[in-house]
């Protein structure tokens, strides 16, 4: 009999570390199951595809249902492996359960269980979704309750945790599944960078990659005919704003082609045309649009060219279509581009660079995390770390870089020498 009751405590314990791999084997499985994979695969109909979704739409009940089951079999398992263990060793038999059923719930119910459902992620999923769902079911008015208790002892300190709040939003986990791939080798740097700047654009305002106003090429609609169509043709961009009077005056923007089917209809005679009728009425957008809506505005309207405006209506710059695509899919050049010296890498690894050249270009083209929240440009930044317009020969050394100031225009940093601060170090240590 004391063999029977014995033996019978043995298979309990066995079958509660089996519940306790299950459980663990669960939560691994479910919290890392792909999401996009288990919707296609409840589109193509299965059921537990879709039992698996359900689940995981409230992560905080499916947590608390596993983890009451999981502490409940295993506190139950080491209740009964004490009794057992007193009943064979007496006293000493408390310390030998103790290290006994620490190393076989370590093992077995957790280790074990959680390799295997890391490592079949979707497949252990689908297969304890509906034993799960049943579970969840029953423990659902104590995970309730478990759940009030956390929530109102949370706000007792002050903190508040609400069920709508998010704590990683959609982007922020599409993100960090792109980098995690990038990291082990699966993604590309051209990949991840081209799916990083599809969720950059939700970030981005019209104002953080628009051509600065200084640097927009424009016509001055009071010249002769000759004078604005040689411009146009020694142009590299197609669309040019036209402006009368003052730089600011834009009375609209001139197409390339829309001029060259003008002067073919006249026999190419330049003063028999009248310019500023061919030119289509300017778009004025805000500064603060953010740039996943002007992209949308530029598809919805079919077209590629806007000026942008502050607040007060002053000219701040253009944006194009092209602009946004590529933030998205790097620099776009084609055979009319005219290529501009901003950044060039020096023979000592550092880079000199122009001050208006952007600092997501830098951090798209070199792979470095310069900070560009509070400046567009590299100037931008260095000014901003400074607080000052810093003198030719001045360096500052900040966010892992040193910036060397090379040429300073009036009030503007105009190039700068940047070298990562461990590779200066190297070098200046090399010297010594």
């Amino acid at each position: 009999m004391v063999s029977l009751g014995l033996g019978a405590i043995l298979a309990a314990i066995l079958l509660l570390l089996i519940f306790s791999a299950f459980f663990s084997g669960s939560e691994t499985a479910l919290t890392a199951a792909s999401r996009a994979r288990m919707h296609r695969l409840s589109e193509e109909g299965s059921k537990k595809a879709r039992i698996v979704l359900q689940l995981t739409d409230d992560r905080e009940r499916l947590i608390g249902a596993i983890l009451l089951g999981n502490n409940l079999v295993n506190i139950l398992a080491s209740a009964l492996a004490t009794s057992l263990f007193l009943a064979l060793f007496g006293d000493a038999g408390v310390v030998y359960a103790t290290l006994v059923m620490t190393a076989v719930v370590l093992i077995f119910s957790e280790v074990a269980p959680k390799t295997f459902a890391i490592t079949n992620t979707d497949r252990v999923a689908l297969a304890v979704s509906q034993p799960l769902r049943l579970i969840i079911s029953i423990f659902a008015p104590v995970t309730a309750a478990v759940q009030f208790i956390v929530r109102h002892t949370f706000r007792i300190f002050g903190l508040n945790v609400d069920d709508t709040q998010q704590v990683l939003s959609a982007h922020e986990e599409l993100r960090g599944a792109i980098n995690l791939h990038h990291h082990e080798g699966s993604v590309v740097k051209i990949d991840r960078d081209m799916l990083g700047g599809i969720l950059d654009l939700r970030d981005l305002e019209v104002s953080d990659i628009m051509v600065h106003r200084k640097n927009i090429a424009m016509i001055d609609a009071g010249q002769p005919n000759s004078e604005i169509i040689a411009q146009a043709i020694a142009s590299p961009h197609t669309r040019i704003p036209l402006w009368r009077d003052e730089p600011e005056n834009i009375i609209g923007v001139l197409h390339a082609r829309d001029l060259l089917r003008a002067l073919a209809g006249a026999n190419w005679q330049p003063d028999a045309i009248d310019i500023p009728k061919l030119a289509f009425k300017p778009w004025f957008v805000p500064d603060t649009t953010p740039a996943q809506d002007q992209l949308n505005a530029f598809l919805k309207q079919k077209s590629h060219f806007a000026l942008v405006v502050d607040e007060y209506g002053v000219l701040m710059g253009l944006i194009t279509l092209e602009d946004i695509l590529e933030e998205i899919v790097g620099d776009i050049s084609d055979e009319h581009d005219v290529e501009v010296a901003g950044v060039r890498v020096q023979p000592d690894g550092s880079v000199v660079v122009n001050g208006s050249v952007p600092i997501r270009d830098l951090n798209r083209a070199f792979d470095w995390s310069l900070p560009d929240e509070e400046a567009t440009t590299i100037a931008g930044l260095v000014i901003h770390e400074a607080r000052a317009i810093p003198d030719v020969g001045q360096t500052f050394t900040f966010h892992g870089f040193r910036f060397e100031i090379l040429r300073r225009h009036r009030n503007q940093v105009a190039q700068l020498r940047i070298s990562p601060e461990r590779q200066h170090h190297r070098k200046t240590g090399a010297a010594e």
